[in-house]
């Protein structure tokens, strides 16, 4: 990279606004997420009620986590029908958009691991421990076995995404220490190692959005000119190379990883335009290999 900022070349040819824009988007979205949830305890304006687990907007929209009604299910605790409803909403919408959007748009902890990573970058800090991408899966299973064996839904006893709205209204506490542990294991242990190789609600949502619709594309990849930015910023870049480069005869140019997030970051990066949205079934098959 010879010392050069990333996403350099896309302000000098794009603007700084372009080359930001996904990234602008989402922290619009997230944030205003965030607000809508914390409006009503905070300020007593009941736009949303609840949390991410599950919540009731303007008194007529229920949206119900699927990971967590799944863990639910396991304790032996089915939701009523309110609860259903916002469940096939929420399936229907992630299954549409990509699980892993969620991720990237919805949850706040992005911004923790996020501001983790930028100030890892800052400060040099480098090598990390390794731990397997599949550690997440594993842990996704272990959740939904010992709900099951304890009748507990485990996974909110430490999910940072509960403890940070809590921290949020209630102030500084013991909600706060797991927020603080997700933030200086991205900084000093694991380059993203949270969302990329710990959490298993980004495991649980990878898995829902495997055969979703929208999907990040190298439709323009023959003029890439391997400046490498897309890689450094994609919080999963292992699933940009076969989409990329064409990993052998008849590879086309859609990322089809189930882990990519569609936060749209090698979209801003990229100085030749080689990345956009569009749709998977849109997805010509190479000839030869793109080098």
């Amino acid at each position: 990279m010879s010392g050069k900022r990333i996403g350099a070349e896309a302000v000098a040819e794009k603007g700084w606004l372009r080359a930001h824009k996904w990234l602008l988007l989402r922290r619009i979205s997230q944030l205003g997420i965030l607000a809508l949830f914390l409006l009503g305890p905070l300020a007593g304006i009941w736009v949303v009620k609840g949390n991410l687990n599950y919540s009731y907007t303007l008194d007529f929209l229920p949206l119900t986590d699927p990971y967590v009604a799944l863990q639910a299910a396991m304790t032996g605790h089915v939701p009523e029908k309110l609860g259903l409803i916002g469940l096939a909403i929420v399936l229907a919408f992630y299954f549409l958009v990509g699980g892993r959007v969620y991720c990237s748009w919805v949850c706040p902890v992005n911004l923790v691991t996020d501001a983790a990573g930028w100030l890892r970058d800052r400060l040099g800090i480098k090598g990390s421990i390794h731990l397997s991408r599949n550690t997440r899966y594993w842990i996704l299973a272990m959740t939904l076995v010992g709900s099951a064996a304890t009748g507990v839904v485990l996974w909110e006893l430490i999910n940072p995404v509960s403890m940070l709205h809590r921290g949020l209204i209630f102030g500084l506490g013991a909600a706060w220490t797991v927020v603080v542990a997700v933030f200086l294991f991205d900084l000093f242990v694991m380059s993203r190692g949270w969302c990329g190789r710990l959490c298993p609600v980004g495991a649980f949502y990878s898995l829902l959005g495997r055969w979703s619709p929208v999907r990040v594309a190298a439709r323009e990849r023959a003029a890439c000119n391997d400046c490498m930015d897309c890689f450094e910023v994609c919080p999963e870049p292992q699933v940009i190379r076969p989409a990329l480069k064409g990993e052998g005869k008849g590879v086309g140019p859609v990322i089809l990883a189930p882990n990519c997030t569609n936060c749209g970051r090698c979209i801003d990066v990229c100085s030749k335009d080689v990345f956009s949205f569009g749709l998977r079934a849109n997805n010509p098959v190479s000839t030869a290999r793109v080098d």
